[in-house]
This record gives C-alpha cells, sequence and structure tokens, in this order.
C-alpha cells in the first residue's frame, strides 16, 4: 500500500523462512515467489533470483519436482539480465537434484544449459567440465548413442573440441564402442575426470552401469554386413 515492494520483499523473504521452520513447503513456494515478483517491481533482478534459489534450497529434500523449477527459473533471471556467470551454480544444484529424481536426460541438459552460459561469458573451463559432464550422464543412463550425439555436438565448439575433457570423452566412448571395461574403469579414475562436480564424479565412478560387450557385438554387426550387390543405392 506504501508503494514500497523493496520492503514488501523483505518481508515476504521472512514470512517464507517462518514457513520452512513449521515446513509449511506450498507456503514456501509462494512467498519466495512472491518476493521474487516484488523484486523484480523494483528493478532489482539479483534478489528475485536469489529469493528463488533460497525456495528451491529448501524445497529440495520435500518438494524436489518444486525445487528444480525454482532452480531454473532462478537461472533464467540471471541470464535475462546478462549475468549467466553467477547462474552457473543453480545449474549444478538443479542438475543434482535432477540425478536424485533419476531424470537424467533433464539432468545431462541442465549441464548443457550450463555450458551454454559459460560460452555466453568466455568460461571456457566451466564450459568443458559441463559438456563432458552430460555426456557421462548420458553414459550413466545407458544411452550411448545420446552420449555419441551430445559429444558430436559439443565438438563443434572450438574450445571443446581442443581441450582435456573432449580427449576424455572421446577415449571413454572409444572404450564402449570396443567393450573395454577396464579402459572405461581407467578412464573415469582420471584427474580430468576428478577435477569436474561432485555429482557428476559419483556417476562417472559406477560406469560402466549396463551391458557393454552388447555394444561391441552390435558395433562389429554394423561394420560385417555384407553388401548386396543388387542395392545399388
Amino acid at each position: 500500500m506504501l508503494s514500497s515492494p523493496w520492503d514488501a520483499a523483505k518481508h515476504m523473504e521472512s514470512a517464507a523462512a517462518l514457513a520452512k521452520e513449521l515446513g509449511n513447503w506450498n507456503e514456501v513456494t509462494d512467498f519466495y515467489r512472491r518476493a521474487s515478483e516484488l523484486y523484480m517491481e523494483c528493478g532489482r533482478p539479483q534478489p528475485a533470483s536469489d529469493a528463488l534459489a533460497k525456495a528451491a534450497r529448501a524445497l529440495e529434500d520435500a518438494m524436489p519436482e518444486a525445487a528444480v523449477q525454482m532452480y531454473n527459473d532462478a537461472s533464467a533471471i540471471l541470464e535475462e539480465d546478462g549475468k549467466e556467470q553467477m547462474a552457473f551454480d543453480l545449474y549444478r544444484a538443479a542438475t543434482s537434484v535432477y540425478v536424485k529424481l533419476e531424470k537424467y536426460s533433464d539432468a545431462a541438459s541442465s549441464l548443457l544449459q550450463l555450458g551454454l552460459a559459460a560460452d555466453k561469458c568466455n568460461a571456457t573451463n566451466s564450459q568443458c567440465k559441463a559438456y563432458l559432464g552430460a555426456i557421462i550422464v548420458y553414459l550413466y543412463a545407458h544411452d550411448v548413442k545420446q552420449a555419441e550425439k551430445c559429444y558430436n555436438d559439443c565438438s563443434q565448439v572450438d574450445a571443446f573440441l581442443r581441450s582435456d575433457q573432449n580427449r576424455c570423452a572421446s577415449k571413454l566412448l572409444s572404450a564402449y564402442t570396443e567393450g573395454d571395461i577396464e579402459e572405461i574403469k581407467r578412464v573415469v579414475q582420471s584427474s580430468t575426470v576428478s577435477n569436474l562436480d561432485h555429482v557428476v564424479i559419483k556417476l562417472a565412478r559406477k560406469l560402466p552401469t549396463g551391458d557393454v560387450s552388447a555394444l561391441k557385438t552390435d558395433a562389429g554387426k554394423e561394420e560385417e554386413e555384407p553388401l548386396d550387390e543388387n542395392d545399388l543405392t
């Protein structure tokens, strides 16, 4: 009523913190989201994003689906404001929640978004780590075709093409194609993998997750298919 959205937003955040203590998760969501809207009214995107991130952290265990949406909305606010670098941790947090929910395709997408955000602010190291992370997540879900597609798409980016992370991904995918379990286990113990985000390292160290020998058989079949002399296409 007094046309002071900044003060109103602060009070909404206090109300959200109390709702969190009481375990009223729907109110936590509503109050932090309202606080975020009020900060945007003041033209203050950073605290608006922070309010949603606080909500996401509060909701991670009780309402993970809502939490991940809050992380994504918080990232979007920062990106619209040209502050991509400040969104890195939000993408990492969203990835972690998606992994807990066993939504591996969404987890990989979140890492690819982090890579894109890193590209916009020339954070090459973060970008390459995110791309390798996405490939590892697809491999953990035993979606080798998607991992290969992801590798090929990311390799269009010159910075990734020349990176240690690219060489590591290439070795990993070759080991999968050859059905070489020992090589897979060796690559995931490398220092390149050890420098990735904790959630990705945990998945990497569990590779391979599916039947790798079947992949070798499939690859062999493709190579051995005889030429059909009648098929001139």
